[in-house]
């Protein structure tokens, strides 16, 4: 978002296809190469370039993007591929969307509306995926889920006066209960800031507007108001300073809008997300603690609300997949050849581990080769039940690409929940691969502030600021973040099992990751100015995700 006096790479020479009779196109090309040596045009991006910078390339459009276009254009062109199933684990996806209605799944041996489990697979009706959250939207954190499960047991007790045996359970509490005061404080604050800040930029919006007469205005253009009492003068003053905090795109109403909807969140945490006695499950009727308790949900993938304000989410990340390409609207998913299988077990809030354990072995049983998870947690009471699931998509070679998260946090310090590590830090199963978001100016600000790292247990990096994709009702919006990122790993991920289906879940995690593009550049790390280290350090593969690259190798691997 940030713009900075980029220096970049590049050097690649021509590339052409062979096409193979009837099969996947066998590529003769090479590879993007050493990206640090050419300097890098420091301009604002046009709207165009803005809404599809995760598809452009560093070399040709000198964006840090996946090479998306240029796989396409050069690498792909017209081939048939195999069509690949993606489970969007989410909080509900808009399947009536006019750029996802043609790529949604839907379940062949179930027969629709006729109140019936066709298929026997314990799911009646699951024509387009299933609905672990019935009509439940909102949910606590963990940890507040955590407080009020042990609260009566550990209220009030010491250390020394705990069993043993229940010291670790203990010890969780208490981290827990620390984690809560502290949140709520936090976002106590905040709320009450963004609200005085959200009634002030309103105020001092409509009287710049009376005075310059039109909505959408620069820093240079309120600057230049004759500002002749003290009040104008405070308007102009305080709407400068607010210009500091926008993005270098963005007008004063998108940053009043942005700051309504900050908040919409902090309202949500301290009503929802942090009210202890906010109870989001007894409208699911199961019991959370009993993983062979599976008599729940609906089919209803798109969730219980009709104005379907909860499936933003997921319906972005489906769209930053598969959203259809080249149908003249929205924008361009980056996969074809691609359906999406809908799973709503996401709510507003933290996840529950049953919820997604089951949902992973749902979508594992009915076919898809790739499965999204852009969410995550930092308590997790069922942990093994998560990883059970993933070895088990491990044992049926599923790939799942999973979001690193958005604290900026050292992953090798701190665990998220889903992981693939064991506790002595071992990997459960070489079919998971965890993403961090990109900015898209290359240079100091290349790694997205908010994105976590780690050089154990982030595996590489992709677009992830500011990405325009598929929101509910035929709209379209930017939203960032590494929930953003690893759709786009999935994407590319989706097109490798496509034309290249021999391969398995682990080789195209080793393609995705080796056939990156890494730079010796020195990035802002967590967001913290003062905090500067080596891209290369941030992740195992310490590289970018990008097809065009990634096609190469796997044609290569394949043969």
């Amino acid at each position: 978002m940030i713009p900075s006096s980029n220096k970049i790479i590049a050097a690649i020479a021509s590339s052409m296809i062979l096409v193979s009779c009837g099969g996947a196109p066998t590529i003769v090309s090479t590879p993007i190469g050493n990206i640090d040596t050419t300097p890098l045009k420091n301009m604002d991006l046009t709207d165009t370039q803005l809404k599809g910078w995760n598809s452009l390339d560093l070399v040709s459009d000198t964006i840090p993007g996946m090479s998306v276009n240029k796989a396409y254009n050069t690498l792909i062109k017209n081939k048939k591929g195999k069509t690949v199933i993606v489970g969007v684990i989410d909080s509900g996806v808009d399947i009536e969307h006019e750029d996802l209605d043609g790529v949604i799944w839907t379940n062949p041996k179930e027969i629709k509306g006729n109140g019936k489990d066709d298929d026997n697979n314990g799911y009646v009706d699951d024509i387009h995926g299933w609905n672990f959250l019935g009509d439940s939207e909102d949910e606590n954190l963990e940890y507040v889920r955590i407080i009020k499960k042990l609260k009566p047991k550990y209220a009030g007790k010491t250390l020394a006066s705990i069993p043993q045996a229940d010291r670790k359970e203990y010890q969780m509490y208490i981290e827990a209960k620390a984690e809560f005061e502290k949140e709520y404080q936090e976002n106590s604050a905040q709320k009450g800031q963004y609200e005085q800040i959200l009634q002030q930029s309103k105020i001092s919006h409509k009287a710049v507007v009376e005075a310059i007469g039109k909505e959408n205005y620069s820093r240079q253009e309120l600057l230049k108001i004759d500002a002749k009492n003290p009040e104008m003068q405070q308007h102009v003053a305080f709407l400068a300073q607010m210009f500091g905090f926008m993005d270098p795109d963005d007008t004063v109403p998108d940053f009043i809008k942005n700051i309504k909807e900050g908040v919409d969140h902090f309202t949500d945490q301290l009503n929802y997300n942090l009210n202890p006695e906010f109870d989001g499950r007894t409208a699911v009727g199961d019991n959370v603690d009993d993983i062979t308790d599976v008599n729940y949900g609906n089919n209803n993938v798109m969730g219980p609300d009709p104005k379907k304000e909860g499936i933003k989410h997921g319906t972005h990340v489906a769209g930053i997949i598969a959203a259809e390409r080249n149908n003249g609207k929205g924008m361009n998913g980056v996969a074809q050849n691609v359906k999406i299988m809908a799973v709503r077990a996401v709510p507003n809030g933290d996840e529950y581990d049953k919820d997604i354990a089951l949902a992973i072995r749902y979508v594992v049983d009915n076919g898809a080769k790739v499965i999204n998870t852009s969410f995550g947690k930092y308590y997790s009471t069922h942990p093994e039940w998560v990883r059970e699931a993933i070895t088990y998509a491990a044992s049926k070679d599923v790939l799942i690409v999973n979001a690193a998260g958005n604290e900026g946090k050292d992953l090798d310090k701190k665990s998220v929940y889903p992981n693939d590590q064991m506790n002595n830090g071992s990997e459960i199963a070489n079919n998971f691969i965890t993403i961090g978001a990109l900015n898209y100016a290359y240079g100091a600000n290349l790694v997205a502030d908010f994105s976590n790292y780690g050089k154990s247990n982030v595996d590489a990096f992709a677009p992830g600021v500011k990405i325009w994709a598929t929101t509910p009702n035929n709209s379209y919006e930017y939203l960032q973040g590494t929930s953003m990122a690893a759709p786009a790993v999935a994407g590319v991920a989706a097109l490798i099992r496509s034309y290249y289906p021999g391969l398995k879940a682990p080789q195209v995690k080793q393609i995705l990751m080796d056939s990156g593009l890494s730079t010796k550049a020195s990035v802002v790390i967590g967001g913290e100015q003062t905090n500067v280290g080596s891209f290369s350090g941030l992740s195992k593969s310490g590289k970018m995700v990008n097809l065009y690259n990634a096609l190469i190798m796997a044609d290569k691997l394949s043969k």
